[in-house]
């Protein structure tokens, strides 16, 4: 008797918008799902690799593609040079990139959607989305003088 693994979050969604899902878009769903950070797909392919040395990097492309085509991934451009993704999703959050270190913070804060929503509207804009993206660098505690006391 086969096990039928349970399905990754995005697979579901695939499912549901009747894309057909081959074995190695099954994997390369299941890592989108479970990446806690925003792969590349140079990235999302070594992770697709460990669990299935046959997949090519030329399916990770092509898949990427479709889902970021059906709607499914949100490409993002942290200014490095490569596109990194992460799952499409309702629960809308900004990003706070440290250009020294390439973390990623990802945040939300009411009182600056307040603001955006406030400026467009000074401007004569109704706000129907927007994408903000923050670059800096971490401050340490010792060269800015701050302590935890």
């Amino acid at each position: 008797m086969k096990v039928q693994a349970i399905p990754s979050r995005l697979e579901k969604v695939c499912v549901d918008r009747g894309m057909k899902m081959t074995g190695q878009r099954r994997i390369i769903a299941k890592v989108l799902s479970e990446s806690e950070d925003h792969p590349d797909v140079e990235e999302l392919y070594r992770r697709s690799m460990e669990a299935d040395p046959n997949v090519s990097i030329a399916t990770v492309y092509r898949t990427v593609r479709l889902f970021e085509e059906a709607g499914l991934l949100d490409r993002l451009d942290f200014g490095d040079g490569r596109a990194r993704y992460e799952p499409a999703s309702d629960d809308h959050h900004d990003h706070l990139i440290d250009v020294n270190s390439g973390k990623v913070i990802e945040f939300h804060d009411d009182e600056v959607e307040k603001l955006q929503i406030k400026i467009a509207e000074k401007y004569g804009f109704r706000l129907i989305g927007h994408r903000m993206e923050l670059y800096g660098t971490s401050i340490d505690k010792a060269e800015s003088g701050k302590s935890d006391e």
